[in-house]
């Protein structure tokens, strides 16, 4: 995330969360001297095989009714990517307004994870809103897609799920000592955009491990961090949430999904909760 020759990577689309996504990324971009690029996916979708109606249709009803389908998916296709080119245009030129400097864009038409590896890299952050425009307000985050790409990238990943008023003044490092909470602390001591925060490094039921608390602390504090350190005891999940609140953290810096599929099945996943109920933007490694 240091290599300015790696990009700030936007993903837009036309969710409530797109101002978020492009704000914040401008933010980003503009701390740490990236260029930023908006990403713009349309979803490839499967089709109905005209074989399954053969047995339906005659041959000349089945042709005509093909090439029918043929033109409407041709027009859906060019309505999508004229629509996809707007949101770009309108997105960069709120990235410039912001404050950002290099600022490109991209289209493609694939899946969105696909297009993240390929892209991956090429990407020194991904900045995504938390529901895509085709996931309902009233469902539960994170979304089965934020959750494979989280899974399948080894970037970091900026979770927007509010507007941008300010750039943040505040942030929370969970750290539990695991692989990518100390990459988490990695980052947050090495990283420009963390120098004007205040960085509160908390850590919940390691009761008889305070030299893990200790040592992260001395980590950031030796980076000229200002920091605040607290030893919770709780749920996880409950204890971070009332910390972020009670002290008004703007960004909540965390690994993410460290544990197998199956553990996490049976367990629970404490990314998948702190997703679901932050109020503040989570920047996420795995």
């Amino acid at each position: 995330m240091n290599d300015n020759r790696k990009a700030v990577l936007a993903c837009i689309d036309g969710s409530t969360y797109k101002r978020g996504v492009v704000d914040y990324a401008a933010w980003v971009s503009g701390a740490l001297g990236a260029p930023l690029k908006l990403l713009h996916n349309i979803e490839a979708r499967d089709h109905l095989p005209m074989s399954d109606l053969s047995g339906m249709l005659g041959l000349g009803t089945r042709e005509a009714l093909l090439e029918e389908l043929v033109s409407m998916e041709e027009k859906r296709s060019r309505i999508l990517l004229e629509q996809g080119q707007l949101m770009l245009d309108n997105a960069r030129q709120r990235a410039l307004a912001q404050g950002a400097g290099d600022v490109t864009s991209i289209q493609r038409h694939d899946s969105l994870v696909d297009a993240l590896v390929d892209l991956e890299d090429d990407i020194g952050i991904l900045v995504l809103g938390i529901r895509g425009e085709t996931h309902s307000e009233r469902q539960p985050p994170p979304s089965a897609w934020l959750e494979t790409a989280i899974r399948a990238l080894h970037r970091p990943v900026l979770v927007v799920n509010r507007d941008f008023s300010a750039p943040p003044r505040r942030c929370m490092v969970a750290y539990d000592g695991s692989d990518g909470a100390r990459k988490a602390l990695a980052m947050v001591a090495g990283n420009p955009l963390f120098r004007a925060m205040e960085c509160h490094l908390v850590q919940v039921d390691k009761a008889g491990q305070p030299a893990l608390l200790e040592d992260a602390a001395a980590t950031l504090r030796e980076a000229g961090l200002d920091v605040v350190a607290a030893a919770l005891h709780g749920d996880a999940e409950q204890q971070l949430g009332d910390y972020q609140r009670r002290h008004g953290i703007e960004l909540t810096v965390m690994g993410a999904f460290g544990h197998s599929r199956l553990r996490e099945l049976l367990f629970g996943s404490l990314t998948y909760r702190m997703l679901a109920g932050a109020q503040t933007p989570l920047l996420l490694l795995r």
